[in-house]
């Protein structure tokens, strides 16, 4: 700079032109830095559901040296919509899934409210309830299946030792079916436990400390102030569930390899055998692809159901 000359200064829309162009850098900046994270997430998770949704619309010929890709077509959704095995099986994943669900949410809730009135010793508590949860589904499932086991399971001695004989735990479909539930609920009460005590442990005292001057009880607080402030934890909790719910497969695999019959045949575990174990890869690519489907139009209404509860919540 001149000694005596005036710089002139800046105009606005200089100065906002150049900020757009900061902005832009950055933007530029942030997509050249997670390009690596977004290929690797396209292709291990976008790709095989595109293959998926490909294979399911097209005539696969199978021959020895792999498979073909013929034209498109729609017969593969036809056999399957049209299979009684396909429709059992939906009907057992959504029965499956809603009873679970609803037994975990409120054991889950009721270890949560236990959890949050312990003063000494809720960190060991958490601990043990973490055990099950921690454990890998097909150990839990392998475990169960020594627990059920009809010779030497300690469910036999059980049950033989209060005079109720020697039930088939896993040999005839509606025990088979219960004694899965129980092994579910089992591993993954916790987890929705854990969710529920993060939120309860949020909650403003001040609202509690308000009800117990007025008087109120456990009973009328938990119903007036406690559940309703826990909506959207157990919305989280119960979508996260369901999402894991409907994509069975591990414990019916291990446990009772989707029998006796198909009675514990889930569609994930259908999918599975139609594509692997019966070499039909159209078919089972549309059950997969028919699966997401349900997921997702089934998390959407959730969703939605939810939100206007919240949005009534507000304006009442």
């Amino acid at each position: 700079m001149v000694a005596g000359i005036a710089v002139p200064p800046r105009t606005a829309p200089a100065q906002r032109s150049d900020d757009h162009r900061a902005r832009r850098g950055l933007a530029r900046a942030g997509w050249w830095l997670s390009a690596p994270a977004l290929v690797v997430i396209g292709a291990v998770t976008v790709f095989p559901i595109v293959f998926s949704i490909v294979l399911s619309l097209s005539n696969v010929n199978v021959t020895g040296a792999g498979f073909q890709l013929g034209g498109a077509t729609g017969a593969n959704y036809s056999e399957i919509v049209h299979a009684a095995v396909w429709r059992y099986a939906l009907e057992f994943t959504v029965g499956y899934t809603v009873i679970t669900v609803f037994v975990e949410v409120v054991l889950g809730t009721l270890i949560a409210l236990v959890a949050a009135r312990l003063t000494k010793g809720r960190g060991l508590f958490m601990a043990l309830l973490l055990l099950p949860w921690s454990m890998i589904t097909v150990i839990s499932a392998e475990l169960w299946g020594y627990i059920y086991q009809g010779t030497y399971g300690v469910a036999d001695a059980l049950f033989q030792a209060v005079g109720l004989g020697h039930p088939l735990f896993l040999g005839t479909p509606t025990p088979a079916i219960i004694s899965m539930m129980v092994a579910d609920i089992w591993k993954t009460t916790p987890f929705v436990g854990i969710i529920v005590l993060a939120g309860l442990v949020m909650l403003p005292e001040d609202v509690f400390e308000a009800a117990q001057i007025d008087g109120a009880s456990g009973w009328t607080t938990f119903w007036r102030i406690t559940f309703p402030l826990l909506r959207p934890t157990l919305a989280i909790a119960t979508l996260f569930r369901i999402l894991q719910a409907f994509g069975l497969f591990d414990l019916p695999f291990v446990l009772t390899g989707g029998g006796p019959g198909t009675s514990t045949t889930s569609l994930a575990l259908l999918g599975y055998k139609v594509m692997f174990e019966d070499v039909s890869f159209g078919p089972g690519a549309a059950i997969a692809t028919t699966t997401t489907a349900l997921v997702l139009a089934g998390c959407i209404v959730f969703l939605r159901v939810f939100r206007a509860q919240v949005g009534a919540a507000k304006e009442a």
